[in-house]
């Protein structure tokens, strides 16, 4: 029966569409396991809110204040940014929707802009929605919207049954793909809060790649940036553009904007093609933030290991070459008086078990985002509060 199915599975995959064989064993797995079915909506009268209303509180987008969209750059003329920048701005990377409620149900109803697509990442990392409970420092995971990936729309239950107290709640949005809409379900009667305030309206900025993005944890809330807004009661700002964050002059022009910033993170050496291209942009975009930001802390972190490096020493050369050229830039402009730059070692972020932290040999999984949570967590700390 195994082989059978991977051959049909095999002829499914180039038709683009699930067969009976594949249907039948889906079926049967969930019937072993109801755990691995789709979420089920709620029984009984739910109040559906969108979050663009009072009082929820969408976190996470540098300029949503003054556009209402679920989008992490604002809306620019064509050409302002590269095409492949201005796109992935809509896949909600780092995106939350906060409050407080005492209703003892929880529900989403979700619109995508697309479906999930990505070969080695999870649905859930891409596509879905996870729920976090409690106040900063002591945020506990709920659960994850369970869906048909197949589709671009889903209702999923992220927990009922529960007592009416008062909660603080998180709800960390889709990584690899954008929102249309999303909706809250809660008990017709329920009360809804604003959340917890910020230590101050400052907002923690992290440029860089696809493993800023998030690529590829298995659910959002695991994204290294998520993590430290549960850890430091800042709201985080995520500008990951995977394959697309190279350190260009208007992509710079854009982030600078950025209202308020606490710090910028510049961890965009990963999608640079050469040292020398590295060697161009890297002052360039700390010149531009600089430029609106006087005082505002830079950090400039080096790239995290690949686990091909020991096979291959033409990686090992070129993160070395590049560590020191951010080096280099650092001390430089500190030397001229700019004491409000840093450079961080992310060689190490991964620990020891490297080799071990990532789906494909560079896109950490989430015991990889933890341990770089962990690494950036006390450098933040001393930089912010």
């Amino acid at each position: 029966m195994n082989n059978v199915y991977q051959q049909e599975n095999a002829c499914s995959s180039v038709r683009g569409k699930p067969t009976k064989m594949q249907n039948r064993y889906e079926k049967l797995l969930a019937e072993c396991d109801p755990n691995l079915k789709p979420g089920r909506k709620v029984e009984g009268t739910l109040k559906w809110h969108s979050p663009l209303d009072q009082p929820f509180h969408i976190a996470g987008f540098g300029w949503f204040a003054g556009e209402r969209k679920y989008r992490r750059l604002p809306t620019l003329a064509e050409g302002m940014v590269p095409e492949a920048v201005d796109r992935l701005a809509n896949h909600t990377a780092g995106g939350q929707v906060r409050f407080r409620t005492d209703s003892t149900s929880l529900s989403v109803r979700v619109k995508l802009k697309g479906k999930a697509h990505l070969p080695h990442m999870a649905p859930t990392g891409q596509c879905g929605v996870d729920c976090y409970v409690g106040d900063f420092g002591a945020l506990k995971f709920v659960s994850t919207t369970k869906f048909d990936f197949t589709l671009d729309e889903y209702e999923s239950s992220l927990f009922a049954g529960w007592s009416n107290e008062t909660r603080s709640i998180v709800l960390n949005l889709p990584l690899y793909q954008g929102i249309e809409e999303i909706w809250i379900g809660l008990d017709e009667y329920a009360s809804v809060m604003s959340p917890p305030a910020y230590a101050c309206n400052k907002k923690v900025v992290f440029y860089g790649t696809s493993v800023t993005q998030g690529g590829c944890a298995s659910r959002p809330g695991m994204l290294h940036t998520n993590i430290l807004s549960r850890r430091i009661p800042l709201e985080f700002v995520n500008l990951g553009f995977s394959g697309s964050g190279r350190g260009e002059a208007e992509v710079a022009q854009v982030v600078s904007r950025i209202e308020d910033p606490a710090c910028f993170i510049l961890d965009y050496e990963g999608n640079c093609k050469s040292t020398e291209l590295f060697a161009q942009t890297l002052p360039e975009f700390i010149r531009i933030c600089r430029s609106r930001h006087p005082d505002t802390p830079i950090l400039v972190p080096s790239r995290i290991r690949y686990a091909r490096e020991s096979e291959h020493a033409w990686l090992y050369e070129a993160r070395t070459e590049r560590k020191e050229l951010q080096q280099d830039v650092v001390h430089h402009l500190r030397a001229q008086g700019d004491h409000s730059i840093y450079f961080f070692d992310g060689s190490e972020l991964l620990g020891e078990d490297y080799r071990e932290c990532t789906v494909d040999g560079s896109h950490p999984t989430d015991l990889g985002y933890i341990h770089m949570a962990n690494g950036y967590e006390p450098v933040l700390r001393a930089l912010l509060l």
